[in-house]
């Protein structure tokens, strides 16, 4: 884009935004614009496909801090306008017979005209003014120079996965600032996780590479499993008798099949088994654990016959005491 560009073209407008707009009020008039003219929405239409090239253009200025700046800053000097003042009693000057004064075209004569960038003496270190404006413009290498290449900004989504697509990973399509694109999430993510995707951010200026899609995923609950790393989890209830006197019981998997495990006897609620090589078995994550917590159910009803059962229990292992030793810890 050249600086005649800048000059014939208000951004502001086409974006439907105040010139002092912050950077929010910009990406959220250009979302809304992008969305209504965007080529998917209007099939056929030419009018609309050129005003999104239009809102596009005058985002990548406006968004970029410095492009901005030196935007703003070049309207200035021309009034707001594609033309600048060529004062009292004179015809307006466009922005090629500026540079014509300036090289010796346009000056009366033929003469060639020189302006300074140094400051009147005593007023420090001077300032290039119009022509910093444009060295910055075309890459800071002065006038004819190409700017400089600029990396695209990073851009973010969201999705969600249902437990069994974050395991075994899963396409989506995410519409960002009014694109459309399908991406495929890696097997394993986790709740909360946040993927990058290279090169499928904001394009880049002046030949710079495109940014990067950052993705954050919420994983829905499973109402058995979770994910521990590339471990699964998943909590069992057993009986007061099964982990007294131990048991083989099985467990579910998550391929829908079961897996036999021996509780211990003697085992307490809260134990966690682990069973090897049951977990997640991915390219990312292989040879996963399954981790197996168990509970001990106390039933809140009692037949006659296991009151009776308990009560002999509780008479075979009188004198014990869990607790014991609890209060003296306590009050250290």
């Amino acid at each position: 884009m050249t600086g005649q560009d800048w000059l014939e073209k208000d951004f502001y407008a086409t974006l439907g935004v105040a010139k002092d707009a912050d950077a929010d009020a910009i990406k959220k008039a250009y979302r809304k614009l992008a969305r209504k003219y965007h080529p998917d929405q209007n099939p056929g239409n030419a009018a609309a496909e050129e005003k999104f090239k239009s809102v596009g253009e005058a985002y990548a200025v406006l968004s970029d801090p410095e492009q901005r700046k030196q935007y703003d800053a070049l309207r200035a000097m021309a009034g707001g306008g594609a033309r600048f003042s060529a004062g009292s009693g004179g015809a307006g000057a466009g922005f090629e017979d500026l540079f014509g004064g300036m090289f010796g075209q346009g000056a009366p004569g033929g003469a060639r005209v020189r302006y300074s960038t140094t400051a009147p003496s005593g007023t420090g270190t001077g300032t290039g003014g119009f022509e910093d404006i444009l060295s910055g413009m075309f890459g800071g290498g002065g006038f004819g120079s190409r700017r400089r290449a600029q990396r695209g900004a990073d851009i973010t989504a969201s999705t969600r996965l249902p437990f069994r697509q974050a395991v075994t990973g899963a396409t989506v399509q995410l519409t960002v600032d009014g694109r459309t694109m399908t991406t495929r999430i890696p097997p394993g993510v986790h709740d909360g996780q946040k993927i990058r995707l290279r090169g499928k951010g904001q394009p880049g200026t002046g030949g710079g590479e495109p940014g990067d899609l950052i993705v954050a995923v919420r994983v829905d609950p499973h109402p058995v499993f979770s994910l521990d790393g590339k471990n699964l989890r998943l909590t069992v209830p057993i009986t007061f008798d099964e982990a007294a006197l131990g048991a083989t019981i099985d467990v579910p998997t998550l391929d829908g099949r079961t897996v036999k495990v021996k509780v211990p006897a003697g085992t307490p609620s809260g134990r966690t088994l682990r069973v090897r090589h049951k977990g997640l078995d991915l390219p990312t994550a292989p040879d996963g654990d399954l981790l197996v917590t168990v509970n001990v159910v106390v039933p809140s009803r009692l037949s006659s016959a296991a009151k009776a059962a308990v009560k002999a229990f509780a008479e075979a292992n009188e004198g014990a005491n869990p607790r014991a030793g609890l209060t003296e810890l306590a009050a250290q």
